[in-house]
């Protein structure tokens, strides 16, 4: 199987490919045929002290990557609406809700991808908690000081039907094959996001020694704007990528708990689709 442009994802494909198959339809029971005994009469009997056959675990379903995808963003949802209403309340817990909720969630899916915990529900619902710490005082900061002429709950609201759009929208195109998932896709797609990786580096140390204003790829005006375009075209591609993987793990048969993997992987891909849609209203509607 072809790695996905998603670690999490690549990890998830990785740990569950099938060396020679998952048991199905049609296929014995391991340890059948043993345990058996022939009577003198050939007849068989049989042996009861003969160890039980081992059980078959349940194959992964497109019902259970949606229902395990909507408890997670369920979750992190939750946990956004608070933080959000506790910035609300405290104006100062904004930036530690922010720099919690982010450092917390990134060490839980290096955990998941590293570790090979990506089909743990209790390492991905706890992602889904700190994300959404994360999310919400994001949204608070830039929905009331970063833009003007806008509600705080018109721009969130733009953000998250810009998210679900774009999400809904490559469903659509991988559904109908109209952009296919290829060995040199992914590359490609791994590239881009290895560059925009290097660049959002390059623009911080930068910031830390000309007063935080970097490289001017978060400052908006035409550069900003140009590169938040990129970082949602590349986030939007990633997509392709985690659905064509969805579907060979199911098409392999990969056990149901592969699920909570798929439901990590395309989390984290709706958060940062999200925040860079979040950033590029922003910009249209900067108080400067």
């Amino acid at each position: 199987m072809r790695d996905s442009s998603n670690p999490v994802m690549r990890g998830v494909v990785r740990d569950n490919q099938p060396s020679g198959g998952y048991a199905g339809f049609g296929q014995g029971v391991a340890g059948a045929g043993q345990g058996a005994m022939w009577g003198p009469n050939g007849q068989q009997v049989n042996q009861p002290y003969a160890p039980p056959p081992t059980a078959v675990t349940r194959q992964l379903t497109v019902d259970d990557v949606v229902t395990k995808t909507a408890t997670t963003l369920g979750v992190l949802t939750i946990s956004a609406i608070v933080a959000y209403f506790l910035c609300h309340q405290n104006v100062a817990l904004a930036t530690p809700l922010m720099l919690v909720g982010a450092l917390v969630g990134f060490v839980l899916v290096m955990v998941a991808s590293f570790g090979r915990k990506q089909d743990n529900p209790a390492i991905v619902l706890a992602y889904a908690v700190f994300e959404g710490l994360f999310i919400g005082s994001i949204s608070f900061v830039f929905a009331n000081f970063m833009v003007s002429g806008v509600s705080a709950g018109a721009l969130i609201g733009q953000a998250v039907l810009g998210t679900f759009g774009v999400f809904f929208g490559m469903l659509i195109v991988y559904k109908t094959g109209a952009i296919r998932v290829t060995p040199r896709f992914t590359r490609m797609l791994i590239a881009g996001m290895f560059g925009v990786l290097v660049l959002m580096l390059g623009n911080l140390v930068v910031g830390l020694f000309n007063g935080g204003a970097g490289l001017g790829l978060r400052e908006g005006g035409a550069l900003g704007i140009i590169f938040s375009l990129v970082c949602i075209g590349l986030a939007a591609f990633s997509f392709l990528v985690d659905f064509d993987a969805a579907d060979r793990l199911i098409r392999a048969g990969a056990p149901a708990r592969a699920g909570w993997g798929v439901a990590l992987g395309l989390t984290v891909t709706l958060v940062w689709l999200y925040v860079e849609i979040l950033r590029l209203l922003s910009y249209f509607n900067s108080n400067n």
